[in-house]
């Protein structure tokens, strides 16, 4: 049987076609694949390591940077880290970088756009534990990444974006958030920012605290009399406390003054000069870590000694400077949500320091109601147990009627987008932050993993054997300390918590009605129906005469007593 043979010179030519065309379709490929290119100008001064955003938004108004900051946003963003850049040069963003609300630019319809970039500025801490890591400095704006003074931003264009024909788009980073801007001291309203040795020590760097103190009407012209004082917990800010406002004009939208059942600040105001309202000192603090806008006022491993540090250098630098008076019944606690927490575990840290504590919907005080999930029988944080196969995503934020909002599982893409190894600033990762182990790369070590949710079950044990679980750690001390506590624990929380934070407050009250030898002595109190995150009883002002009449039932025979009467004619 006879055969055919290619001539050399055909099976070269076929070679060498082959050697450009597949070459050439490969490029054709990337070139359609959708691609951002994000540029350092040449004339910035350093390297830049950190982590670079790309917003996508359908309206300009505010800028995409500005509408990317919550798991509610419908922007679609992505992110990814980036290591020594050098000014002049770029880096890409595209198509298989994870993104949120979607998964993939790919996924985004054909269409008109506004779009920025954003560049998350890291800084390099070599800690006291041994650890190197980066992430981002607090420049006193509480970790909002769109907002930080120092990060990187382009200029909004406004682009065509089709992701089947693909696209390049360029932009600069040519501007450059500017610092914040203090708010100048008043008659009633101070601000402190003191250096932290503590901190600073851990972290390598210089690390900040700070406090706002509210002083009552009078406090210039009665210079002998010493105070009681509030210290309010919450997230980082710089307004006076319980809302203390003189100028009407920023006062709270009123839906949100409805929903909460606070009055205006400045009907607050009025409220806090009156003779006979209550003399009272009112303090807030400005704790920020590398991991979120707020430290929860704790020791911990991965954060370092914030509770120290506000216990042995903030608390006594306030209480040095004003005239307080520096006795346990004299100094009480309050917060809402991170503040709830924090001014319950003060209270229940150091109850020989602090009176009493009116705790509002606090994140979650018992470890088997974190949220709807139960972190030590629970295998998956986004799946509801006990189906097989699972059949339903776990919520984690829904409104006043039941509707849910949010998914665990999108939270933790959101976060994921948001930084890396723990890095985001937000919700789910600060609790890993404040209550989890250090990881062996010196991030912190997530207590699920954000793709699949599996939850590793040594992270939650580690967070209940340190103490983090309030609930647990009370059932566990409260022989030791449930002799200093009677009396001084007030809970309050809608029976709709938003965040389905009602459900730990439930078990936590569960625990401490049974207690004996001695009872807690307190109170629970239950917004019902449909009262939702945020929910009070009371106004600020009735929360202040509340603490003032507590306040003087429980001082010693022969208290200081002139801030009773210590009001302006």
């Amino acid at each position: 049987m006879s055969s055919f043979k290619f001539p050399c010179r055909f099976l070269f030519l076929v070679t060498f076609l082959l050697s450009i065309s597949i070459p050439a379709a490969w490029a054709q490929a990337r070139s359609s694949l959708p691609q951002f290119e994000i540029t350092l100008p040449a004339g910035y001064q350093q390297a830049l390591t950190g982590r670079a955003f790309v917003m996508i938004a359908k309206g300009s108004e505010p800028e995409p940077r500005l509408q990317a900051g919550s798991e509610r946003s419908r922007v679609e963003f992505m992110a990814r880290d980036v290591d020594q850049l050098q000014p002049g040069q770029s880096t890409s963003i595209n198509a298989l970088t994870l993104a949120y609300p979607l998964r993939s630019v790919r996924e985004l319809p054909a269409g008109d756009y506004y779009v920025q970039a954003l560049f998350n500025v890291y800084t390099k801490f070599t800690r006291a534990d041994g650890h190197v890591i980066w992430a981002h400095m607090d420049q006193w704006d509480g970790q909002q990444f769109n907002r930080s003074p120092g990060n990187l931003y382009s200029k909004v264009q406004r682009v065509h974006l089709d992701p089947l024909a693909g696209y390049n788009v360029r932009l600069s980073l040519t501007k450059t958030i500017p610092p914040v801007q203090m708010p100048a001291d008043t008659q009633y309203v101070k601000h402190i920012k003191i250096q932290s040795k503590l901190l600073s020590d851990f972290w390598g760097q210089p690390i900040y605290l700070g406090a706002t103190v509210l002083l009552p009407e009078g406090y210039d012209s009665h210079p002998d009399v010493r105070y009681p004082v509030i210290y309010e917990q919450g997230h980082f800010n710089l307004r006076a406390p319980l809302g203390f406002n003189p100028d009407p004009a920023q006062d709270a939208p009123s839906a949100t003054l409805q929903r909460t059942g606070n009055m205006p600040g400045s009907a607050f105001y009025k409220q806090w000069i009156l003779p006979g309202f209550p003399r009272m000192i009112a303090v807030t603090f400005q704790h920020p870590t590398v991991y979120f806008d707020d430290s929860y006022a704790v020791n911990s491993a991965n954060n370092g000694p914030y509770g120290d540090a506000i216990m042995k250098e903030l608390i006594p630098y306030v209480e040095e400077h004003f005239r307080i008076i520096r006795q346990p019944y004299a100094r009480v606690l309050t917060g809402g949500s991170t503040g709830g927490w924090e001014s319950l575990a003060l209270q229940v840290y150091h109850p020989e320091f602090f009176g009493g504590t009116w705790t509002f919907y606090p994140d979650p005080v018992d470890f088997t109601r974190y949220q709807l999930t139960d972190i030590y029988a629970d295998n998956n944080a986004f799946l509801a147990p006990g189906f097989d196969p699972p059949v339903s995503e776990r919520p984690l934020e829904r409104t006043e009627e039941g509707q849910v909002i949010v998914t665990m599982r999108q939270m933790s893409q959101f976060e994921d987008v948001l930084g890396s190894r723990g890095r985001s600033a937000q919700q789910l990762e600060a609790w890993e932050a404040v209550y989890g182990p250090v990881g062996s790369d010196g991030y912190p070590r997530p207590l699920w993993d954000k793709s699949t949710g599996r939850i590793d079950p040594q992270v939650a044990a580690y967070m209940r054997d340190h103490g983090y679980d309030l609930r647990y750690y009370l059932e566990q001390n409260w022989a030791k300390i449930g002799p200093q506590l009677v009396g001084k624990i007030h809970l309050y929380c809608g029976d709709m918590d938003y965040y389905y934070l009602n459900l730990a407050v439930y078990r936590l009250e569960d625990f401490l009605r049974k207690t004996e030898n001695p009872a807690y002595g307190g109170s629970f109190i239950y917004g019902r129906p449909m009262k939702g995150h945020g929910w009070h009883p009371m106004n600020q002002a009735q929360l202040v005469q509340m603490m003032a009449e507590h306040i003087s039932r429980n001082a010693p025979a022969g208290a200081e007593s002139g801030w009773k009467g210590a009001n302006s004619k």
